[in-house]
Order: structure tokens, then C-alpha cells, then sequence
């Protein structure tokens, strides 16, 4: 599924909708982990009819933030709404390689470290400007402009020869950005590793329509118009009203590249997980990201179709180890958490195998590496992990040297000091509070106290904002993310990164990144056993405890034909069609 680089009764269907919707023939993908079989899309036999609108359920626990722009948003929830109306610059297939499937063409020069992109001419925004290569270059002085209020800075922006003279306000000009015509434009980088390849993995994937910003400071951008109230794309909805945190209504872009798409429009409107199931029983709406928690409750239904793809996301434990500052991490190694006999310890306490196995029926398992296994060239089979051994965790942090000196079941720090560690956790779904619990009561058992941050779950929104800026009530946290089209971790855990979220930076990191993103690494068996060698220091590190992988689920209504999740799958809206005026 192509997306921007860049969630108590039921109706059943007719017989003669049932009838007409056969599995797919396509194998479907299993994980070596579960019997759990989901394909990616369904044929639908019914004739599809003319328009129709198609209704979305944003399954969230928060209202979305309503930061609609690839350059500025940084919840899930607003990127689901920004892919009904705008793209990435080009196209990928189901490894994430930049293929020419999409809007723009990726030439490569490794000698000289250029690309070159070519975009279509006579293309429109869908307000009916012209789109022109100016909207490509655009996002460069954004994204690198010293009063640039995201989080899309990073080693890959940096990488492009003269933007870090244009960040720190040295230059006016980007040199490495040569406009060649109307529709062409050549970028030179410093580095040019084969992460250049990946969708995602280097080079910039943002248009952005540069007129509608015009005259708007950056330092103003994220609260303006064009990106809370009026956003502007070309994708193949247009955004007709929105109800803020609430619901989004869309219409067909006459203009989209590929023609005018066969829906005449998307309502979106966001749904609690605890409802969602019986949203979709109820034929309320037409597709929903189910939660994976409540899976026997909808795998049979009748009404609407589950598909599913392992997704290049995971769950995980993360450990605050210092600070963000001036675009770098600063370490602390003062905090309790620094040292990584707490981190193994509090890893081995935990049974994750169990966890995705009684929380999420099989449709979650055990994680061994940052580096999700969908990667199958790059991702590390030889690392074991850490499986469940409580006795090991209490050997591990008695050998490093701590102990319980008063006798109330907790261990000290090393000046004899005892401490709590803050734990930052999401609310949502029905395992939120029982998970956060069972982690807890798992920390106790080998004699580490955690409390969760204020007696209680965290909401979405602020949840991110205490761990973006480094609440000091938080130790530990519990998030998930997607690593996106390239594997390369550099816009995670690089020293720059602001994803870097642990805060972690040691110069053994920065070695093994280098050695990821150098020039050599364009050679495959180079490239493979950086990555493992990479990995293979990051687990035993453990600044981030990855925990659980994942099967991301869909729900889809017998009415829609034409919907595919798979990886790289060409415009999911643009053939998108209905058979019926309303879900069953």
C-alpha cells in the first residue's frame, strides 16, 4: 500500500453479498510465529456503482491533531488523514524500493552522489494551480530553515551538500539543489550509501504547494492556514470541511495525476478503539485499522473482510538517557537508567512471547531487533533477544552490584539511594492498563520499583509531548512506531535525530552509523553485515527495548472492491469503487 513518507451487536451481510466476495489468490504472509492467515485485499464479484462516498473510521483514542502536512505532523492519526490528499514524490514496490510507479522519476548518479527527479508536466494542486519543480524544492528551505518548528530535520536533510550552512543561517542558498527547468531538479549529497534506494531512505519524498505558503514566515507555518485549516494537495482527494480532532470530509481532485478518482469523496471521522469493532459489526462504516487486542471478537464477521500485512513497526520499551539540545543529544549519565545492567534486567523480566500471545492472540510476537523482519536482507535472524528469564535479571543486577539494603523488596541505586522509576504509558484499547500493570508488577518481581507518571495512563497527544521534551517525571516509556521504507536506523537513533527519543548517543553508535551510511555500503554484503553488526550493539546497549512485532489489521466492508494493503500497491483510492450506496 503506497503511503506518504514518510486504528456489541452485529448485522449480518446478505447471502448474495457473501456469495460474491471470494478470498484472494494471492499466498498470504505468515509469520513463523502464529497460524494466523490474513491476505492483503479480496475480490469483490458485485457490479461497483457510480460515486459514492466512503466512510472511514480514524480508529483513535485521542482526537487527531489536526496538523495536516507531511513537513509538520507527527501523529499517526493526522498522516492516515494527509494520504487521502496528498502522496510522496515517487513510488516504491514491496521492499520499499523506489521504483517509477508514482508521481515523479528517480534518476541515480552514485559517482558523482546526484539524483536526479523529473516530475510530469501539466500538473495541478488540487486548488488548480500549476505544480511545477519549485513545489519539490520548497520543502528543502522549510525542513532546513533555522526557524523550522517539525521534527523532519535530520542526517538525511544534512546530507544534502549546503544544507547545514542553511540551517545554521551561514547561507541563503541551498548549493547542493540545482534547478535545472520547470520540471527537473539535481540534488548532490555528501554521502551516498544504498539507503539512497529506499523510499524514505535519503531522499526527500515532500511536494509541497508553494504558493499557498507564500508570505508565511516559517517560524509561523506550523499553526498557519494552509496546514491546520485549509491544506492544499494533489493527491487524489481534495479537503472540503474539517471538524477539528473530529472528522474530515474529502472530495474527488479533478486533478489528481492519474485522473479523476472513481469515488466522488471520503468522509473520515474519528472512532474510539472501544467501539470500533461494533462500528464495523453494525456497517457504520467501511474500513477500520482494528485493534489486535479484540481480534476474536471479529474474525469471523460477516458483514466486512479482515486483511492483513507484518508490518515495519514495532512496540517497544524506551529508557530517557538524557536530553535533546541544539539539534544533538546530550547523555546523562547520572540517571538510574544509564546503565544497561538495569535495561537487560528489566528486558529479561518481561514475557513477550506470552504478552502477543494472550494480549493479541498471535497477531503480535516477541521482537529481536530494531530492524523489523519484513527487511529480509538487513534484518539480523542470528540475534536470540531476550526471552523470559526473571532468575537471570536478578543475577544481572546483583553482579552489577545492587542490592535491597532496607528490605522492602526494592533495590537500591549505587550510592544507596532507593528510587522509582517514572513510567510514561498510552491509554487506549483494552490492554492499555492491564499491560502497563502486568509490565509493572514484572519490574517488582525482580525488585524494581516503577510507578506510572501521575498514578496514570497518558493521553496520545500528551504522551508526545512529555517525550519530546524530555519530561524529567519520565524514565521509562512505552511507545510504537514504523521505521519506514529504509531500514537505515540513522533517523532514529543518529545523535541528531529528534526520533532519537531515548536520548541515546555513544560514539561506538556513531561508528557503526557511519559505517551504514558510507559510500561503500552501496555494496550489498557491505551494507548486510553493517546492519548486523549494528544491531548486534544495539541489543546488548538496550537503549530502547524492542518488545513486540506486528500484524496490522484492516477491516473492510463487503461493499468496497478494489481496496489492497499490500506493500508498494499502486494509488489504494484512486481504484477504489462501491457496490452499494451504503455499508452492509
Amino acid at each position: 500500500m503506497k503511503k506518504s513518507l514518510t486504528k456489541n451487536f452485529a448485522v449480518g451481510a446478505s447471502a448474495l453479498a457473501i456469495s460474491s466476495i471470494a478470498a484472494n489468490s494471492m499466498v498470504p504472509f505468515v509469520s513463523a510465529q502464529t497460524n494466523v492467515q490474513l491476505n492483503t485485499t479480496f475480490e469483490n464479484n458485485e457490479e461497483s456503482i457510480e460515486g459514492g462516498v466512503l466512510r472511514y473510521a480514524l480508529v483513535s483514542e485521542s482526537p487527531f491533531a489536526g496538523v495536516l502536512n507531511s513537513m509538520f505532523y507527527d501523529g499517526a492519526p493526522d498522516g492516515s488523514i494527509i494520504d487521502f490528499f496528498d502522496e510522496g514524490l515517487y513510488g516504491y514496490d514491496e521492499n520499499f524500493t523506489i521504483d517509477d510507479s508514482g508521481f515523479a522519476k528517480i534518476d541515480f548518479d552514485v559517482e558523482n552522489k546526484q539524483v536526479t527527479i523529473t516530475i510530469p508536466e501539466g500538473q495541478k494542486w488540487d486548488d488548480g494551480e500549476d505544480l511545477t519543480i519549485d513545489d519539490v524544492i520548497f520543502p528543502y528551505y522549510v525542513v532546513g530553515h533555522p526557524d523550522y518548528q517539525g521534527i523532519r530535520y535530520g542526517e538525511d536533510f544534512e546530507n544534502v551538500v549546503g544544507m547545514k550552512d542553511y540551517h545554521e543561517g551561514k547561507s541563503e542558498e541551498i548549493s547542493g539543489l540545482e534547478r535545472v527547468d520547470d520540471h527537473t531538479l539535481k540534488v548532490t549529497y555528501e554521502n551516498f550509501p544504498n539507503s539512497m534506494l529506499q523510499a524514505g531512505g535519503g531522499i526527500s519524498s515532500y511536494i509541497q504547494p508553494k504558493h499557498v505558503f507564500e508570505g508565511i514566515e516559517v517560524k509561523d507555518m506550523l499553526d498557519s492556514e494552509p496546514v491546520r485549516q485549509k491544506p492544499v494537495g494533489y493527491g487524489p482527494f481534495k479537503v472540503t470541511s474539517i471538524i477539528p480532532g473530529e472528522a474530515v470530509t474529502l472530495e474527488a481532485n479533478e486533478y489528481y495525476w492519474k485522473g479523476r478518482p472513481k469515488l466522488d469523496g471520503v468522509q473520515v471521522e474519528v472512532v474510539n478503539s472501544s467501539t470500533s469493532v461494533a462500528e464495523m459489526q453494525a456497517g457504520n462504516y467501511d474500513i477500520a485499522e482494528l485493534p489486535t487486542d479484540q481480534y476474536e471478537t471479529y474474525k469471523d464477521a460477516e458483514n466486512f473482510q479482515v486483511l492483513g500485512t507484518i508490518g515495519n513497526s514495532y512496540t517497544y520499551i524506551g529508557f530517557k538517557l538524557g536530553t535533546f539540545e541544539n539539534d544533538e543529544v546530550v547523555p546523562d549519565d547520572s540517571v538510574v537508567v544509564a546503565d544497561k545492567a538495569i535495561r537487560q534486567a528489566m528486558a529479561y523480566a518481561i514475557d513477550n512471547d506470552a504478552i502477543g500471545e494472550r494480549f493479541y492472540h498471535g497477531l503480535r510476537w516477541r521482537a529481536t531487533s530494531p530492524v523489523t523482519p519484513n527487511f529480509t536482507a538487513y534484518f539480523n535472524d542470528e540475534i536470540e533477544g531476550y526471552n523470559y528469564d526473571p532468575e537471570k535479571a536478578k543475577q544481572i543486577l546483583a553482579d552489577a552490584g545492587y542490592t535491597d539494603a532496607d528490605g522492602d523488596g526494592f533495590i537500591e541505586d549505587k550510592n544507596g539511594e532507593p528510587f522509582t522509576l517514572g513510567f510514561a504509558s498510552m491509554a487506549g484499547g483494552e490492554t492499555a492498563q492491564p499491560l502497563a500493570e502486568y509490565y509493572m508488577q514484572a519490574w517488582a518481581e525482580i525488585g524494581i520499583n516503577v510507578q506510572l507518571v501521575d498514578g496514570q495512563l497518558m493521553e496520545f497527544n500528551s504522551f508526545y509531548d512529555a517525550i519530546k521534551a524530555d519530561d524529567p517525571k519520565i524514565q521509562i516509556f512505552q511507545g510504537a512506531w514504523g521505521t519506514g521504507g529504509d531500514p537505515n536506523p540513522t533517523g532514529l537513533f543518529g545523535r541528531n535525530a529528534s526520533f532519537n527519543y531515548p536520548r541515546w548517543a555513544t560514539e561506538e553508535n556513531d561508528k557503526l552509523l557511519e559505517v551504514i551510511n558510507s559510500d561503500e555500503s552501496f555494496d550489498e554484503e557491505f551494507r548486510k553485515k553493517a546492519f548486523n553488526d549494528w544491531q548486534a550493539y544495539f541489543m546488548e546497549e538496550l537503549p530502547l527495548m524492542p518488545t513486540l512485532y506486528r500484524y496490522s489489521v484492516v477491516a473492510v466492508n463487503n461493499r468496497v472492491k478494489g481496496y489492497d494493503i499490500q506493500i508498494g500497491a499502486d494509488t489504494p483510492w484512486y481504484d477504489v469503487t462501491l457496490t452499494s450506496e451504503n455499508p452492509y
